[in-house]
């Protein structure tokens, strides 16, 4: 099964009548979402799309985004999704970067876009896509052709496009679905995580398709209707990223929210604090499962299997067919215990950086691993344990510090709602370790930080403390450390 499209046709075939999407009272059965791609995928034809051509997505969490999604594939195209919130700058890049030969934009952000690009402005484009000749054939790709690139973030220079392939997507999701969700037909999964994300794509739409389950989707997250959907649409699994645990744990009458059909929570995209996941599981009684990955390994590397021992604070052991290590800098693999760099090899890695083969050979080794910039630990059972990123140690007076550990013992103290430790220029020290809190109840600076020194070594508690109403975030919630920055004195 080639081409990643081929699940929906199967899902189709199996579980045509079966409830695909819902959007509130909107509800698109698997035959009709089967029928839609067909349609977009002749439209593309029509319009001159050819087999490896790049095509980009700018669509929020509506039903149009998997119909153009799967279209796209089913031509044989390559998927470029952007963040809807993207400006005109950025879309330009993305679209010159990529080769993309068309777009297709919601309506609202349409002026962002270049002028060619095709508008889903609802009931003209459903007449547009009606209109079109349907494709009834999946376009055959090989297994290692590049079915998605997906735009890393961009912490330093310009955003890098991930190939992922038909069969790093596809098998990433079965995996996903059958050993670590368990995913049946009758699971209905809440669609909270963006779906131009490599998490939302993978374990959201692609498990819930590959599966026959039903997704419902949240366009833009909101705690309090997150729980409101949980109950009205009977959602067995919950996926997010630890921002939205949080966010759901604060809702003011959270206790009056029935989340009973609740069976699994997921939680990934950045590292969850033990606080935070102790705090949602005693309010919910629904155990939080713990993973890790990014968009280069299509995403899921490693989790916490649902058959064996949960360890808070772990990202968990290596999924199937997957191998993690943690190295050194020349690649050698650590003692026991040791902080190192997280190297992954497996059918999840990526093809490579879209275009750039030297910043490809920079993480990608002749022989498959890929050097992830995580800094981790293992212990005796080989759980892997987040240290933190590479380029967010803090080097403090020629002592390593890692802003995890400190968050978590930020995160402990009873007025402190969000927390992110980065380091901060000093004379003295070099880089000095400064933590942006958010509190929820009273706390002064002098507070949290003996809070903290009496918890940790003396030259890792935070010198510098300052307070923010809220913590700056990317589209999948998760803290942007880089758009941090310290008061000026």
């Amino acid at each position: 099964m080639p081409n990643l499209a081929d699940l929906l046709t199967r899902a189709a075939e199996q579980h045509g009548d079966r409830i695909a999407l819902k959007l509130d009272e909107q509800e698109l059965n698997y035959a009709f979402l089967d029928e839609g791609a067909s349609r977009i995928a002749g439209l593309l034809r029509a319009r001159g799309i050819e087999p490896g051509d790049r095509v980009g997505i700018m669509l929020p969490n509506v039903p149009y985004f998997p119909v153009v999604y799967y279209g796209i594939l089913r031509a044989g195209g390559v998927v470029v999704p952007m963040n809807v919130l993207l400006k005109a700058r950025e879309v330009d890049f993305y679209v010159s970067d990529s080769g993309a030969k068309t777009l297709f934009v919601w309506h609202g952000f349409a002026a962002e876009a270049p002028a060619d690009a095709i508008s889903v402005t609802p009931g003209e484009f459903e007449q547009l896509v009606i209109g079109a000749d349907s494709a009834p054939e999946n376009v055959e790709r090989a297994g290692d052709d590049t079915a998605v690139i997906l735009y890393t973030s961009g912490t330093t220079g310009t955003p890098k496009g991930a190939e992922l392939t038909h069969d790093n997507l596809r098998t990433n999701c079965e995996v996903t679905a059958t050993t670590l969700v368990e995913l049946t037909p009758e699971d209905v999964i809440l669609g909270a995580l963006p779906l131009f994300h490599s998490f939302g794509q993978t374990c959201g739409l692609n498990a819930a398709v590959a599966n026959g389950a039903c997704l419902t989707l949240i366009p833009r997250f909101d705690p309090a209707k997150a729980l409101e959907m949980i109950k009205r649409d009977n959602v067995t699994v919950f996926e997010g990223v630890p921002t939205m645990y949080h966010a759901i744990l604060n809702v003011p009458d959270r206790e009056d929210h029935d989340v009973s059909s609740l069976r699994l929570c997921v939680s990934g995209g950045s590292a969850m604090p033990v606080e935070v996941m102790r705090g949602f599981e005693k309010a919910f009684d629904c155990k939080v499962l713990e993973g890790y990955g990014l968009s280069e390994t299509s995403p899921v590397a490693s989790f916490n299997h649902p058959d064996r021992e949960r360890k808070p604070g772990s990202i968990g052991t290596p999924i199937q067919g997957v191998e993690m290590r943690v190295v050194d800098d020349d690649g050698v693999e650590v003692a026991q215990g040791a902080v190192g760099e997280i190297a992954i090899r497996g059918h999840n890695v990526m093809k490579g950086y879209w275009n750039r083969p030297d910043a490809t050979a920079d993480v990608l080794d002749a022989d498959g691993w890929f050097r992830t910039g995580d800094m981790a630990t293992v212990d005796d059972d080989g759980y892997f344990f987040i240290v933190d990123r590479k380029k967010d140690m803090i080097i403090r007076g020629g002592y390593n510090v890692y802003p995890r550990e400190i968050e978590e013992v930020l995160y402990e103290h009873p007025a402190v709602s969000e927390a992110a430790v980065v380091g901060v220029p000093d004379e003295s020290m070099g880089e000095e370790v400064g933590a942006a809190v958010v509190l929820k109840s009273d706390a002064g600076a002098d507070d949290i930080r003996a809070f903290v020194r009496e918890r940790v070594a003396a030259y890792k508690y935070p010198r510098v403390i300052w307070f923010l109403d809220e913590l700056p975030k990317g589209p999948t919630g998760k803290i942007l450390k880089r758009e941090i920055k310290p008061p000026a004195e």
